[in-house]
């Protein structure tokens, strides 16, 4: 029994070693640079009313990137790809559109976030982004899809480092319990960041690049448990570090600030690190939006080379030779260098970042929709939703996308 147990028992973990990272690095992404500045900012202006809305968010994004997961695995198809097959052309270039819009506000923002981690240290934000654009140029041209990703998530579990110090932070339990009761619906303001957080969580770009990207790891319908295991994993550990920064500034910059609005990321780094030590609070700081910046990078820029290719039909993967696929690795580098070049004209990354999350909650109701309509036709009868369960997902993504477009506008309208 035992020299049979042994064996089965190696072989699952190989292959549950095999599959894992798709989920886990798409979830690392979504915490990206402008998430993180987002659930500061909640925290600052809020406390940690907007904390319920971190927790809510796990099985909502666990349900649309299980659907997207699903697609991938039993289709064989991107997303952009089988939108074209579907409903034509024309409605795949419109998602691609959406697609490309959230993927060029994304780019920035994450490239802004290293340029203000650079700052921190007295570092031009040139040199950062020759030193950072040049890294993953290299990375990216000279790897493969497992080698990538593998990098890309060592680089995003520094994004654990802003659990210590939500824990240092010195949160009290009755004062986050009474906190959690309460939600200022009637606030324009809250909407606002009600929208960015969910456009934070939920955005265009994730569902393409799991999608792409269980494909270009040669995964299938037999993968299918497996990755449903990662995405759930990585649903949860991005959420706990969206709490954790919420958590982080509502115990430090509400409670001394009174709603007080972050204006640079020195702003948050100076805010929520101080208990740590200057110096170690720095560079906790630090590696934590480092590693979120550049696994978002990564991925986004890849997502919309990827979404371009299933749509144009050119060669779409990184097993190939930048030779043999010479579009997918130049809109790769393109969007890449274009991010780098503006992020030098000295933009406001912190009304930028939340105003690309509140774009991305606008966007929702096509991304959802196209995502819903999919799992209903694209997919064979065992794996298609039907019965309650689709019910269910339609229920998710009629609330989602309907409260997070009423909630930006609402929010924008009012100048938030």
């Amino acid at each position: 029994m035992a020299t049979e147990t042994i064996p089965h028992t190696g072989l699952r973990a190989r292959h549950w070693l095999a599959v894992v990272g798709p989920g886990l690095l798409v979830m690392l992404a979504d915490t990206d640079a402008g998430s993180i500045i987002t659930a500061a900012q909640s925290g600052a202006q809020w406390g940690y009313k907007l904390l319920a809305l971190q927790l809510i968010l796990i099985p909502i994004l666990y349900v649309v990137q299980e659907l997207t997961l699903r697609l991938g695995l039993v289709t064989g198809k991107g997303h952009g790809e089988l939108i074209s097959e579907r409903f034509g052309k024309g409605w795949a270039w419109l998602s691609v559109a959406t697609l490309m819009l959230a993927c060029v506000g994304a780019i920035v923002t994450q490239l802004s976030g290293m340029a203000g981690v650079a700052a921190l240290f007295g570092i031009p934000a040139w040199v950062a982004m020759v030193v950072v654009v040049g890294l993953i140029l290299a990375m990216v041209w000279t790897g493969s899809y497992r080698s990538v990703e593998r990098i890309a998530i060592v680089f995003g579990l520094f994004e654990l480092a802003f659990i210590v110090v939500a824990f240092r932070a010195g949160p009290h339990a009755p004062e986050v319990l009474a906190q959690l009761k309460q939600a200022p619906l009637n606030n324009p303001k809250y909407l606002y960041l009600v929208a960015a957080n969910l456009g934070a969580v939920i955005m265009p770009w994730m569902i393409f690049y799991q999608q792409s990207a269980v494909l270009d790891k040669g995964l299938g319908p037999a993968d299918l448990k497996v990755a449903r295991g990662d995405t759930a994993i990585g649903a949860v550990v991005t959420q706990v570090i969206m709490a954790a920064v919420l958590i982080a500034t509502g115990a430090t910059i509400y409670k001394t600030g009174g709603g007080a609005s972050l204006q640079t990321v020195q702003d948050i780094s100076h805010a929520i690190t101080p208990f740590l030590g200057d110096r170690v609070g720095r560079i906790v700081f630090a590696a934590g939006m480092t590693g979120a910046a550049v696994v978002a990078t990564i991925v986004v820029c890849l997502t919309a080379a990827w979404g371009m290719g299933e749509v144009a039909g050119f060669k779409r993967s990184l097993e190939d030779h930048p030779l043999e696929a010479p579009w997918f690795y130049g809109i790769f580098s393109v969007s890449l260098i274009a991010g780098g070049v503006l992020v030098a004209s000295g933009l406001n990354l912190v009304a930028l970042s939340i105003g690309v999350e509140v774009m991305n909650a606008l966007l929702l109701p096509i991304v959802l929709g196209f995502l819903f309509l999919l799992g209903l036709k694209a997919l064979p009868d065992p794996y298609r939703l039907k019965g309650a369960y689709a019910w269910f997902v339609g229920a998710i993504v009629v609330v989602t996308a309907g409260f997070g477009f009423y909630a930006g506008i609402t929010g924008a309208i009012s100048g938030n």
